[in-house]
């Protein structure tokens, strides 16, 4: 197998930028657009830039762990890089869209590859009321929030907020309360990938919200669609004895 063209994605830290030194003594940098795979050195928010980079091209990201957490990389190991992306295992990922209606009647659409959180914007709760695929599931939530979460992402907002761990091969998405004050009994739902998730914000004038998808803010929203993405997924890399899929089952054996 030929070498393949790389582009590398590093972080502005000391350990990005020396790990990205030492790596270039192995591959050239190449720009995203005529790579064959990405390279994100940091920790999990720079997977997360480099998987908004690259999305629309295609590229497999592989990530090494400059940052604190890591949970979506690899560990930063130059030696034998060159063989290590060639024997990684690719796990396919699938992102939400987005679409948020701001208080003017503008339509925002991101991406989400972790979650879509809405958070009140003041001292004030917010209150929501949630639909799914049309039929009113709460007709007002009294919360600081909610948010939906993929798998990939479950382990890490959505696991703060106390919502479940889902594995990557189950077709479902976590939708979980921040701080629910009433219903104060409801922990949140566990819905099928292909549902598509409504939020409307009750007395937005009053009780602002903003909505985030990743690291895009929307701001004073009035309504927000969440549903899985109807484009291709994304490609990530891993070494065979750094599997995600056994790192986000051991999870749920935490304590």
């Amino acid at each position: 197998m030929s070498t393949p063209k790389i582009h590398f994605h590093a972080a502005d830290t000391p350990e990005a930028q020396g790990a990205l030194t030492d790596l270039l003594k192995h591959a050239d940098n190449h720009p995203p657009e005529t790579a064959d795979i990405a390279v994100a050195l940091g920790g999990d928010g720079t997977m997360l830039e480099t998987l908004h980079e690259t999305y629309n091209l295609g590229l497999p990201v592989y990530g090494m762990n400059c940052g604190s957490v890591g949970f979506l990389m690899n560990p930063f190991r130059p030696e034998n890089f060159l063989d290590r992306l060639k024997e990684a295992h690719e796990v396919d990922i699938y992102p939400l869209k987005m679409i948020a209606t701001d208080k003017n009647g503008n339509e925002h659409e991101a991406l989400a590859f972790n979650e879509v959180s809405l958070l009140r914007q003041t001292r004030q709760a917010a209150k929501l009321r949630i639909s799914v695929d049309g039929i009113e599931r709460i007709p007002e939530l009294v919360c600081d929030g909610i948010l939906v979460a993929t798998p990939a992402g479950s382990t890490a907002y959505n696991l703060s907020a106390h919502g479940p761990i889902i594995p990557l091969s189950a077709n479902v998405l976590a939708l979980t309360p921040i701080s629910a004050f009433r219903p104060r009994r409801w922990r949140g739902a566990l819905l099928p990938s292909h549902l598509k998730i409504k939020i409307e914000i009750l007395n937005d004038v009053k009780r602002p919200v903003s909505a985030t998808a990743d690291s895009t803010e929307i701001r004073d929203v009035v309504s927000v669609e969440i549903r899985q993405s109807d484009s291709a997924g994304c490609t990530l890399l891993f070494d065979p004895d750094h599997n995600l899929e056994e790192r986000i089952l051991k999870e749920q054996f935490i304590s």
